[in-house]
């Protein structure tokens, strides 16, 4: 079962108390973009077997969003941090970096 922390609350929830909302850290484009820009943003999604940043919402507790860190494959949590982040918190990277040798931020910026 996936158990993640609500970084606002602090409560640990497992995933029955969470509502999953996708990738996190997209580039939004703006009302002049262009339909490829468009469809790039609506369709085109990372599904890596590995690290992976998502968007998760506390939905039975505070009700605010959230991002996680973690690694798809073997469900590793490396840190959850504030929506409000364009990246992780170099906290989390250290994590991944530790676990995951050569892996780098850019890898999926």
């Amino acid at each position: 079962m996936l158990i993640l922390t609500c970084p606002y609350c602090g409560v640990d929830c497992d995933e029955t108390e969470l509502g999953a909302g996708g990738e996190a850290h997209l580039k939004r484009h703006g009302p002049g973009s262009t339909d490829e820009e468009f469809e790039s943003y609506i369709f085109q999604r990372e599904n890596p077997r590995g690290v992976h940043f998502e968007r998760w919402r506390h939905a039975m507790g505070c009700g605010k969003w959230f991002h996680a860190a973690r690694d798809t494959a073997t469900l590793e949590v490396f840190g959850t941090y504030v929506a409000q982040a364009f990246e992780p918190p170099q906290e989390i990277k250290d994590k991944i970096t530790a676990k995951r040798p050569g892996w780098t931020w850019r890898d999926v910026a």
